[in-house]
């Protein structure tokens, strides 16, 4: 039987209170060497989905209370010691209920965007926009996901890592800039602004999306071989705009292996210097693959092989290639498969004779 929402409420913060009132018998009956007070830490993530922002505050400040009041209550043990431990208890504590209160944020600020964006595809198909948007904005929305996950799991730990949990959240934070980044970028490629181009090391920004897909790569068992030439010349095209392209390519891939054999999963992705001094970069799977003669229909809007697919990533990347100087083709990979291949200018071709 199914308990009503007000009695279930009740029940998990008496739940919450009893593992609060444990905590501070066990900190305070032990020696000051013993920092229980940072298992109060583990309670603030527990509670989290029965509280909002103003009750997660509310139980921060009676963590924190009760630590100190179990510092000057413990009868016994090295006083320095307790309060070195009742320090980093505190800053366990402190540092818990801000990153749940910031991804909490990032989850609201989410779910709200997606709200919007359904309704305005209800309203009308502003030539895709609000399909391109969501399509592109999902790669860094699951990987700020992915690192809130990982960063509750550090600080699950006792001692929380303290440190690891601060490098989960930068990377949120980058992923969220990159998020704003990409959807500035898709609204200027619909008005046909130009792109922001600058020189960039290419090896480098595509390193950075594989490392971002890496966690996606691993989950589905499937082997990463890059190659990647050495010494290649400076891109000179929109670095965000191209890792956007990289990093869709990456996805498609990973979705295109999904059904095949988990020995033969194989993602290669190589970069190099094509005829005419462009530089190239091909992304090969093994997965289902395509005939020959659907290679150019891969790149029309809304046109798709995917099951559940939408039909506008490699529209769209076509047109972000295309606008950064470069030119995409897809055809069938020798041994099954697919290959999606793509060039930009090098700094050398900017360069005046």
């Amino acid at each position: 039987m199914r308990l009503p929402p007000r009695i279930l409420s009740i029940l998990q913060l008496a739940a919450i209170g009893m593992a609060m009132a444990a905590i501070f018998v066990v900190d305070t009956g032990t020696r000051y060497e013993v920092a229980a007070a940072v298992f109060y830490a583990i309670v603030i993530l527990i509670a989290t989905p029965a509280l909002g922002r103003s009750g997660l505050t509310v139980l921060t400040v009676a963590c924190i209370g009760l630590t100190v009041s179990s510092f000057w209550l413990t009868p016994h043990g090295d006083f320095h010691a307790g309060l070195i431990n009742t320090g980093i208890s505190i800053a366990a504590i402190v540092m818990t209920a801000y990153l749940v209160i910031r991804m909490e944020a990032a989850r609201t600020a989410a779910d709200l965007a997606q709200a919007q964006l359904m309704r305005m595809a209800r309203v009308k198909n502003l030539e895709g926009l609000t399909t391109s948007i969501a399509h592109e904005v999902n790669q860094p929305l699951a990987a700020i996901v992915t690192s809130g996950h990982a960063c509750q799991r550090w600080l699950a730990q006792a001692p929380p890592n303290l440190d690891k949990a601060r490098q989960a959240l930068a990377r949120i934070l980058d992923d969220a800039d990159r998020a704003s980044s990409i959807i500035v970028r898709v609204r200027s490629l619909t008005k046909g602004e130009p792109a922001h181009k600058s020189a960039f090391d290419f090896n480098p920004a595509i390193l950075e999306v594989l490392a971002l897909a890496q966690a996606e790569i691993e989950r589905n068992g499937i082997v990463l071989m890059a190659d990647l030439a050495p010494d290649l010349p400076h891109a000179h095209a929109d670095r965000v705009q191209i890792q956007q392209v990289v990093g869709n390519l990456v996805l498609n891939a990973i979705e295109a292996m999904a059904t095949q054999p988990a020995h033969s999963r194989v993602l290669r992705v190589s970069s190099g210097v094509s005829d005419g001094g462009t530089l190239a970069l091909a992304v090969a799977d093994t997965g289902v693959g395509f005939p020959p003669e659907m290679a150019e229909r891969l790149f029309e809007a809304f046109w798709t092989t995917k099951p559940h697919g939408i039909g506008v990533g490699l529209s769209i990347s076509r047109a972000i290639i295309e606008a950064n100087g470069g030119q995409m083709e897809a055809h069938p990979h020798a041994g099954g498969g697919a290959v999606v291949r793509f060039t930009v200018p090098s700094i050398l071709q900017e360069t005046p004779s």
